[in-house]
């Protein structure tokens, strides 16, 4: 025990006799005294500190403990870290993304540092007779049944959903920039639509889910009036209906109340002062009638609908994978939920179309 004891403080005990005994040649040892005294102090602080037992135990010592998990990404990301760890991007994917984000050649040489030999490597086969090449505005799907008064040609690649709030206002300009400029849709995500996924009028597809943003009443309920208004803008051009919370299936999530700022809050329709309790399902939603009801809202509040409705079915047990498609950082989740709950990506996107 007194070994111990000894151990723990010895660094510290270290420091403050040092201080003590080097005041008499203060003029000679100056710049250590100087050192040892601020070290001592950081240590009375540790030892007076009733919050963190390992500073307490450890005084000065015990800090390093949290300089080192304050940097670990950092020294993951640049030391340890293989080009070919894909959580959730791999260094090669990132630095290809960079490269094209600068218009600079990302091109490299042939040849591959992969594994082609390991298990569950895939490729693509050649073929001795190419095809022909296609245009690329041609690879659009039509989305809208007879009764769609706007039917849409969607492009089979699009921006996945991420939210403002999620994302910076930049980013959310990026995105729907990019979305103008290669004529494909823009998911707003959970979020609702921000005044910067209007700027350059990409194509939207407007995501409504429990939260009911964008459209929903003081008390939190699914307002008609105020989803059409948001329906007929003529840049929004599907409406996804999410029936579940992808993260936290069946039992929503938490919008905290540090991250509604003023701009969130008008974006989204919620006070600002208290955090926010989302329900796992839009319950008004579920049913068939829920849904027909959103293009009758439509139609009678304005003279033209808007373009069709897209009910994304995820199951009750949830989608994992698309929790990862979309806004990651939406609503906090649990631990064994966010990590366990739900099913892996392939399984899910089987199980649901």
């Amino acid at each position: 025990m007194n070994l111990s004891l000894m151990n723990r403080y010895a660094f510290y005990a270290f420091c403050v006799l040092f201080t003590l005994f080097s005041l008499p040649w203060l003029e000679k040892v100056w710049g250590l005294t100087l050192v040892t005294a601020w070290l001592s102090a950081i240590g009375t602080l540790d030892l007076l500190q009733p919050r963190q037992a390992v500073r307490r135990n450890y005084p000065i010592l015990g800090n390093l403990r949290y300089l080192i998990e304050t940097i670990r990404p950092e020294i993951r990301q640049y030391l340890l870290e293989n080009d070919s760890d894909p959580l959730p991007f791999s260094r090669a994917q990132r630095s290809l993304v960079y490269a094209r984000a600068k218009n600079e050649v990302a091109d490299k040489p042939f040849g591959t540092l992969s594994d082609v030999h390991g298990a569950g490597f895939e490729f693509i086969g050649h073929s001795i007779r190419t095809a022909p090449h296609s245009d690329p505005s041609s690879f659009r799907v039509s989305i809208g049944g007879p009764q769609c008064r706007q039917p849409y040609g969607a492009s089979i690649f699009n921006i996945s959903a991420m939210s403002f709030g999620s994302l910076s206002a930049n980013a959310i300009r990026a995105l729907n920039r990019g979305a103008k400029l290669g004529n494909f849709a823009h998911d707003t995500g959970e979020g609702s639509i921000s005044r910067y996924h209007r700027e350059y009028g990409g194509d939207l597809i407007w995501e409504l889910g429990s939260g009911y943003f964008g459209c929903r009443d003081e008390q939190g309920r699914f307002d008609p009036q105020r989803f059409a208004q948001q329906a007929v803008d003529p840049q929004v051009k599907m409406i996804e209906v999410k029936l579940s919370q992808g993260a936290k299936p069946g039992h929503g999530g938490i919008l905290t109340r540090h991250k509604i700022t003023a701009e969130i809050a008008a974006t989204r329709g919620v006070p600002m002062d208290p955090g926010l309790r989302i329900t796992g399902q839009p319950r008004q939603l579920l049913h068939a009638a829920g849904a027909a009801g959103i293009h009758r809202s439509v139609a009678r509040a304005e003279r033209r609908q808007a373009g069709g409705l897209q009910a994304v079915p995820r199951p009750p047990v949830g989608v994992h994978g698309n929790r990862q498609g979309h806004a990651q950082d939406r609503h906090p989740a649990g631990f064994h939920r966010d990590r366990w709950q739900g099913r892996r990506h392939r399984r899910g996107t089987a199980g649901v179309h």
